[in-house]
């Protein structure tokens, strides 16, 4: 009979947690090497007893499995994405949370982590699983079903979804939510629902359980047939395009990607996921495409009669809503470790690795490269981009200055080792532009769910993760209000990030899209509402932000100009501790010139003229949608 302990489930869901590896390439980390948690009635005496156990008297082959208090349950999973995208995916965090509004918190978080392919594990309490007690607070009573709780909003936005109602069923749940945490092809949130009662019950557990265990993370090989069949559209290729998504980064194929460019001559523009891929210095780096993207790469990808993506989802800003690849006849070649993805645009599809298919395609090219004339056409497309990107972010001497200046000096300012990050409203558009990442970490963008409130919890993820540089979290005013509490928890753990508030009293974003579709900017600034008209069109607000951010304590900077601005940035960067700078933006000043469309339905019916001329354009841009077939 084997050996056996007795625990807690949560004891033995923490003990085992300690003990999980990955490892790639002969590289051997922790998977899960600490935890964020809120504590409630849920889950308090279940993993929190077990984590307090773990940190105060663990046993003797248990390693610890430090403890990090949130301020925000949506927030701490925010982190543990932060955290696992500049790990590579190779490591991640756990994510614990009370029953009731304190899971429910946490489903937008898995959502993101979901969308955008990056393993977090979250661990909600649940609802009794016997019954025993009667309506728990917190508690949602079904009329249809017993077992339903809140945690099954979890499902469709989880990798991998379970419920754990019996001690017994802990083991097989563990070892699957390990096994996708650590799948590049499956990769997302993986939950765990604890019934709080079930947490603290005991149960004789398997010595071996909680032995060392590495999950090897698998560079997939491509089928030589797939390689040769994408080798032979490629090589028939006059104009090709590869887009770069986040997966080439993920499977740290930069090199790899570099040679294939160099050798056959073809042009990479990268996604927001992607962006850095292949440093925007080098002469084949063509920028973003897309939407958002630079008017050299959409100028490429217009004409391009073979589009190459190496690690991409072709997300709808990626595709500018399925025109952006207009050539007809336009072929695709997709290499991906996901085959729902290398799928899509009926492509010829390589399903592996991206580090193993970048390197097997170059071989399978030898001898090929692009014509001259259009290795020619690529340089002056680029210098043309350049120059206009130089314009576009040079400083104006105006008060306020336009959001791009802040960009076009920040991104001089920051070097090879630093990141910056943004993810929600019209940042992510200007940055995919115009940033020009000096390297594979320095681009922190999360634009799959485009989550207002990511950037400062996502901050100390990759602080967490990257002890050295600097880590710089972009927000607007509007993002600011909607999460600023983790600069309680920075100033609690003593981090060094500096997050830049551009302060324009409103959504920028939302209100350009808005005016787009004729609607006016309505309901997009932070204004009282006026009592003649009963619209929102009063006095601005105002919010001291600089004063806010002091009040968690952290430090604050508020600047006007771009000369301060970076004298600000140049002693936050000095400082020993977390900074805010607060700068003022125009929110009507213009950002890069658009190259490209994005579907966004305009009213078909309406009685304002704006609306009326906005959707005379839009069905100009519905008539250059296309499946791609």
């Amino acid at each position: 009979m084997s050996e056996t302990i007795r625990l807690t489930v949560a004891q033995a869901l923490v003990r085992f947690l300690a003990v999980q590896h990955s490892e790639r390439d002969g590289r051997r980390q922790r998977l899960i090497p600490a935890t964020f948690g809120i504590f409630g009635h849920g889950n308090v005496a279940g993993v929190g007893q077990a984590l307090l156990q773990n940190a105060t008297k663990p046993h003797p082959e248990e390693p610890p499995l430090p403890y990090y208090l949130a301020r925000n349950e949506q927030a701490m999973v925010h982190t543990a994405v932060g955290f696992a995208r500049s790990r590579g995916r190779l490591q991640t965090l756990a994510c614990t949370s009370s029953i009731g509004p304190g899971a429910t918190n946490m489903v937008t978080g898995a959502a993101l982590a979901t969308i955008n392919r990056v393993p977090v594990l979250l661990l909600p309490a649940d609802t009794f699983a016997t019954r025993r007690a009667g309506t728990v607070l917190q508690q949602l009573e079904d009329r249809r079903s017993g077992d339903l709780s809140v945690n099954d909003a979890f499902r469709p936005v989880s990798a991998y979804w379970d419920r754990v109602q019996r001690p017994e069923q802990l083991v097989p749940a563990l070892l699957e939510a390990m096994r996708v945490l650590t799948d590049p092809a499956e990769a997302g949130a993986v939950t765990l629902c604890l019934p709080q009662d079930v947490q603290a019950e005991a149960h004789d557990w398997p010595v071996e359980l909680f032995r060392e265990r590495t999950w090897h993370v698998g560079r997939p090989v491509p089928e030589p047939e797939a390689v040769h069949r994408a080798a032979e559209v490629i090589a028939a290729a006059e104009r090709p395009l590869l887009v770069a998504g986040g997966g080439v980064l993920y499977s740290g194929a930069t090199a790899e990607l570099t040679s294939f460019a160099e050798v056959t001559g073809i042009p990479v523009s990268d996604t927001q996921a992607g962006k850095g891929a292949l440093p925007g210095a080098h002469p084949l780096a063509v920028g973003g495409v897309g939407s958002t993207g630079s008017a050299a790469a959409n100028a490429l990808a217009a004409d391009a009669d073979v589009v190459i993506g190496v690690g991409t989802r072709y997300s709808d800003f990626t595709t500018a809503s399925r025109t952006a690849f207009a050539a007809d006849g336009v072929q695709f070649v997709n290499l991906n470790v996901t085959g729902f993805d290398a799928a899509k645009h009926a492509a010829t599809t390589v399903l592996a690795d991206a580090a193993r298919g970048l390197t097997a395609l170059t071989e399978a090219l030898a001898g090929y490269r692009v014509p001259a004339t259009y290795a020619e056409e690529v340089t002056d497309r680029r210098r043309a981009w350049e120059e206009v990107r130089a314009q576009v972010t040079a400083t104006s001497g105006e008060t306020p200055p336009a959001q791009v200046e802040v960009f076009g000096a920040l991104n001089e300012l920051l070097g090879a080792e630093d990141v910056v990050i943004n993810a929600a409203g019209s940042m992510p558009g200007d940055l995919q532009a115009l940033w020009q990442a000096a390297g594979p970490g320095q681009y922190h963008l999360e634009y799959g769910y485009s989550c207002m409130g990511y950037e400062i919890p996502a901050a100390i993820g990759v602080r967490l993760a990257r002890p050295d540089g600097q880590v710089v979290a972009i927000v607007g005013d509007g993002t600011y209000q909607m999460m600023p509490s983790e600069l309680a928890t920075i100033a609690q753990e003593g981090l060094k990030v500096i997050v830049i508030v551009l302060a324009n009293d409103g959504f920028a974003s939302i209100g350009a899209l808005s005016e787009s579709v004729g609607s006016q900017r309505f309901g997009t600034a932070y204004r009282k509402r006026e009592e003649s008209s009963g619209l929102l069109s009063g006095d601005y607000v105002g919010v001291d932000l600089a004063a806010n951010a002091r009040s968690y304590g952290v430090a604050a900077q508020e600047v006007a100009t771009i000369a301060q601005f970076r004298e600000a940035y140049g002693r936050a960067a000095a400082a020993e501790r977390a900074t805010v700078i607060v700068i003022r933006t125009d929110p009507l000043a213009e950002g890069p010139p658009a190259s490209n469309g994005w579907d966004v339905p305009v009213a078909q019916v309406t009685r304002l003229e704006s609306a009326e001329a906005a959707y005379a354009a839009y069905q100009q841009l519905r008539k250059k949608q296309r499946h791609y077939l």
